[in-house]
């Protein structure tokens, strides 16, 4: 199932809310999006590019998860020999 795409949502709409299985007290979520904006409009006022703004948010996510690096990089390799299993360049074993 397709993911939403947060960043091209109108502001008027209501912010993104944390799974069920994610959500910690309602009180930190918003702070973490309060803190997300408040980072976002720093960036936007400095002219940092938004490339570059999410491109070090993403590493801050990675960075503040041990293992999680490590576990999309083997999700994205068993996708990868999967393919290559599909086309029949390698050998299913």
């Amino acid at each position: 199932m397709a993911q939403p795409n947060f960043a091209l949502t109108p502001q008027d709409e209501s912010r993104p809310e944390p799974l069920a299985e994610d959500a910690t007290a309602g009180k930190s979520w918003s702070d973490i999006v309060e803190l997300l904006q408040q980072a976002a409009e720093l960036a936007a006022d400095q002219g940092v590019q938004t490339d570059l703004f999410m491109q070090a948010a993403w590493v801050a996510c990675l960075d503040a998860r041990p293992g999680l690096r490590e576990e999309l990089e083997d999700k994205e390799l068993r996708a990868q020999l999967k393919k290559l299993r599909k086309r029949g360049l390698i050998a299913a074993a």
